[in-house]
């Protein structure tokens, strides 16, 4: 034992992620030594709105040689090289139980977020968000009709993978439920099922009151660096209300989700002075 006082700043912990039922170990004590990591100049080549030779350009062929449409808003198409195939054969079974595998079946799309070649989506007009917020919605209401899950989500930039400079995201539907949903969706049952509230509206007013790791704040909705961050930067988008999928939001929610999100995204782009690489994704409640 020691009669040392803990103090969260400067002492190592782990801290609990309730939405996962995971601990994190937290070790704040070594943002205080001297090395600050490797410093890389931004990058000062401005793309253009329109490149003849990118594959999701208007009016231009993909790798499949399909033409896209003189689209204006966003668009929607399926994955050339997709992850997931609504005919994929089942898997055989094996007898040993260390070399088990299951066949899944779905569809890869993708989404332009603008005609514009050169503009991310921190970059985009609000409406223009918007658009795409209405978008996500329009396709996983689509497929979520068939599969089980629906996941939009953003690589932005090489360093996450990202193989095509036009800024798009992609929307997976899935036969089966990702593991990382479902241990949230069992986690959130839990936790309604011994407090009678929901955990995430519960969050949300408890990081209102601490104001510590808010990083913008609307009308309806909370960006926050969780309590339980795993990575550097991370941050969560919340609604200020119980709202269980897009479809639920009013016009005006998602107005103010178009306005949340420009701003999250441009305080990435602020903070690094570059158009900041980043993992998105867009979740909602399992049906």
């Amino acid at each position: 034992m020691t009669d040392i006082q803990f103090d969260p700043v400067d002492h190592p912990h782990r801290r609990y992620n309730p939405l996962t039922g995971q601990w994190i170990l937290v070790s704040p004590h070594r943002a205080k030594r001297p090395w600050s990591g490797q410093d890389e100049k931004p990058a000062t080549q401005e793309l253009p709105s329109f490149d003849e030779n990118c594959f999701l350009c208007p009016t231009n062929a993909r790798i499949s040689g399909d033409v896209n449409p003189d689209y204006q808003g966003t668009y929607v198409f399926s994955n050339d090289f997709a992850a997931l195939m609504p005919d994929s054969p089942d898997a055989p079974q094996s007898d040993n139980p260390l070399f088990r595998t299951q066949g899944v079946r779905g569809l890869s799309r993708v989404i332009c977020f603008s005609p514009d070649h050169s503009k991310t989506l921190p970059e985009l007009s609000v409406s223009k968000i918007r658009g795409v917020i209405d978008t996500w919605n329009e396709q996983i209401e689509e497929l979520g009709k068939d599969y089980v899950w629906v996941q939009a989500f953003e690589n932005k930039g090489e360093t996450m993978g990202c193989s095509q400079p036009h800024p798009h995201g992609q929307i997976w539907a899935n036969s089966f439920l990702p593991n990382e949903i479902e241990r949230k969706d069992k986690h959130l049952r839990e936790y309604f099922e011994q407090y009678g509230s929901n955990l995430l509206v519960d969050y949300v007013e408890a990081e209102r009151q601490d104001g510590s790791r808010t990083v913008v704040e609307t009308e309806h909705w909370l960006a926050v660096v969780p309590y339980w961050a795993a990575w550097p930067f991370e941050t969560m988008l919340l609604p200020k209300t119980h709202v269980r999928r897009m479809s639920e939001l009013s016009d005006e929610q998602r107005d103010d989700l178009a306005v949340a999100m420009k701003k999250l995204t441009s305080r990435y782009d602020n903070l690094f002075q570059c158009s900041f690489p980043y993992s998105m994704l867009a979740l909602r409640a399992v049906l």
